[in-house]
């Protein structure tokens, strides 16, 4: 059984206290927020706290929290030579107080509060300064049903550089696409299958050969008309920008007027 003192109350937080919950072989030990207001629904399943000097003794706190409050809130924990590890993707191992032993516990997903997550579909990503740790961080992993990967600092900063493209940056034009259904009154819900499909078809072919549309084509005609069809100039932008980077990654040649000779 591993006992485990969470730290935090955020998306991340929330959702890794209802994994941790579930298992039967983590046991919650406590759970910490500075503002006891924000944890206080689940008082009746697992003690909460919000002063750390009320914290227990546990195998290993997970610091469940801003990137910003990292650095910070490991200074102030009142403890020493425990294991400590943060859930950043993009927060270095290092920025975490060396008086404990210190890790990263990272899961790459994303995380809404009004939305469930199915934890054995999460990797998560693994990483300790004492490698006689790092078992335990694998074995916190299995107990939720993830599977482990021992990975460098600068693997998992890349690795959430590519998370930012792939998911933050995706959901926005998910967002551009939803507004331009609206100025139409169409329903964004028909666009879905296609969604679906296209997350689908790059588990079995890499996104180079999944590539379709007209910038892929170099479909002149459809790409002005689509130009033309926009209503807001920072659309406008975006489609102009992606276009051409995907002329450049398929190497479709730019429109050349053909010459005339006289």
């Amino acid at each position: 059984m591993i006992s485990v003192v969470l730290l935090g109350a955020g998306n991340v937080a929330i959702h890794l206290y209802k994994a941790f919950s579930n298992s039967e072989n983590i046991t919650i030990t406590q759970w910490y927020n500075r503002t006891r207001a924000s944890i206080s629904s689940y008082a009746n399943d697992v003690e909460i706290t919000d002063n750390l000097d009320d914290l227990k003794e546990a195998d290993i706190y997970i610091m469940a929290v801003s990137d910003d409050s990292i650095e910070q809130l490991s200074k102030d924990l009142p403890f020493t030579n425990r294991i400590v590890a943060h859930t950043s993707g993009s927060v270095s191992m290092h920025d975490l107080d060396k008086k404990n032993k210190i890790a990263v516990f990272y899961p790459l997903q994303t995380f809404s509060k009004d939305a469930d997550i199915d934890f054995t579909e999460v990797p998560i990503c693994v990483e300790t300064y004492e490698k006689e740790n790092l078992q335990l961080l694998k074995n916190l992993a299995k107990a939720v049903g993830c599977k482990p990967h021992k990975i460098t600092t600068e693997q998992r900063q890349t690795l959430h550089l590519a998370a930012v493209f792939v998911n933050n940056f995706t959901n926005q034009l998910y967002r551009i696409g939803h507004e331009i259904c609206e100025t139409k009154n169409i329903e964004f819900e028909i666009l879905q299958p296609l969604i679906q499909e296209t997350a689908r078809k790059i588990k079995n072919m890499s996104p180079y050969m999944a590539q379709t549309g007209p910038a892929k084509r170099n479909d002149k005609k459809t790409i002005k008309r689509q130009l033309k069809l926009m209503e807001k100039e920072e659309h406008q932008s975006i489609y102009k920008l992606l276009t051409a980077s995907i002329k450049r990654t398929h190497n479709v040649s730019s429109y050349r007027p053909k010459s005339t000779k006289n």
